[in-house]
């Protein structure tokens, strides 16, 4: 994913960061507790696509 598009991307949610989890194809809201998928390079930025991320995984 190219890196000046990740400097621009934040949560839809609540306007926070993303962490770039690229092993895992995902950008992760800490605040939000919600991971994004990335899709063929792309990130869906959607509430209703993304994950609620577990107590162990944030």
């Amino acid at each position: 994913m190219d890196a000046r598009l990740l400097e621009i991307l934040v949560c839809p949610v609540c306007k926070g960061p993303l962490e770039n989890r690229k092993l895992a194809a995902e950008l992760v809201c800490k605040g939000c507790k919600l991971a994004y998928p990335v899709k063929d390079d792309i990130p869906v930025m959607l509430e209703d696509e993304a994950r609620q991320l577990s107590a162990d995984e944030t």
